[in-house]
């Protein structure tokens, strides 16, 4: 399906002609699960390129007005649900515009105020009353849900990596993340905490976007950046700021590394060198950690 500025503007035309004359632009950077255009100055929107996507639509209007009070930081502020029209099937949102750039396509000059800042963030969303909030599902990906949901996917994915990883090594570190069970209180989860989800403005933390992943469970699947983005003191930091548990913090090691095997398996088969680089340098990252006993 094509998505493009043209059906988001026929979209708004058709549901919402007070916005009719305002433009539609994409963004820079725009994302595979949903696609983001710009709608005026003010406003943006956020359409579905598939149906696992879609049904996090009624999910965000929901719940992101009931988080956003007690949360330290900006998240993305629903205004209108648009109706399935012009020839696209899904639901769709409109939100507010939020400033600042991606984490992922600029510097960060303080990664350990970047990794406290995201650690005071995550903490308060733990905060938030879990009561009646969406568990793990399709809707999210199991994010949030038990880690096991993905032994035989990162089973396979090690053994088509064959002799480019260390088989033993990483079955090893699944092994010990899959025994390190969730036993607490079910808490909110992101879901997808990650680089091009955090929006900074002259270098510090503005925002935090994409919630579309978010459910109440494990909060082990948000500790995943702090091997994808943070190193060293702001690795330590984040942890710290987040008081993750040995427990958690194996679980989280598990979750980063089923995500990186599978990318790395893509990166391969498309031939993106530079991509299985960066991918190579996550997993090392993990297994270091758990060589350290961390």
């Amino acid at each position: 399906m094509v998505i493009d500025a043209d059906l988001a503007r026929r979209l708004v035309a058709a549901q919402f002609p007070q916005w009719a004359e305002l433009a539609v632009t994409p963004v820079e950077l725009d994302g595979w699960d949903n696609r983001t255009f710009r709608l005026g100055a003010e406003l943006s929107l956020r359409l579905p390129s598939g149906d696992w996507y879609a049904l996090q639509v009624d999910k965000e209007q929901r719940w992101l007005p009931r988080l956003a009070p007690h949360l330290p930081l900006p998240i993305p502020q629903p205004v209108a649900r648009g109706e399935p029209g012009a020839g696209y099937p899904y639901p769709w949102s409109v939100y507010r515009w939020l400033e600042g750039e991606p984490a992922s396509s600029c510097s960060v000059p303080d990664p350990v105020a970047l990794a406290s800042a995201l650690a005071a963030f995550l903490a308060a969303l733990q905060r938030v009353a879990a009561s009646g909030g969406p568990a793990p599902g399709a809707h999210n990906f199991f994010r949030g849900g038990p880690l096991a949901t993905y032994a035989e996917e990162t089973e396979q994915a090690i053994a088509a990596l064959g002799g480019e990883v260390a088989a033993g090594v990483l079955r090893r570190v699944f092994d010990d993340a899959l025994d390190a069970r969730w036993e607490g209180e079910p808490v909110w989860v992101h879901g997808d905490v990650a680089a091009g989800n955090l929006l900074l403005r002259d270098g510090r933390l503005e925002a935090v976007i994409d919630f579309g992943c978010s459910a109440v469970g494990d909060p082990a699947c948000d500790v995943v950046i702090a091997w994808t983005l943070f190193s060293g003191s702001s690795r330590a930091a984040f942890r710290a700021g987040l008081g993750v548990d040995p427990a958690t913090w194996s679980r989280a090691r598990g979750w980063a590394l089923w995500k990186a095997l599978i990318t790395l398996v893509g990166d391969l088969e498309r031939g993106d060198r530079a991509a299985a680089a960066a991918t190579r340098r996550v997993i090392d990252r993990v297994v270091a950690d758990h060589a350290a006993g961390s």
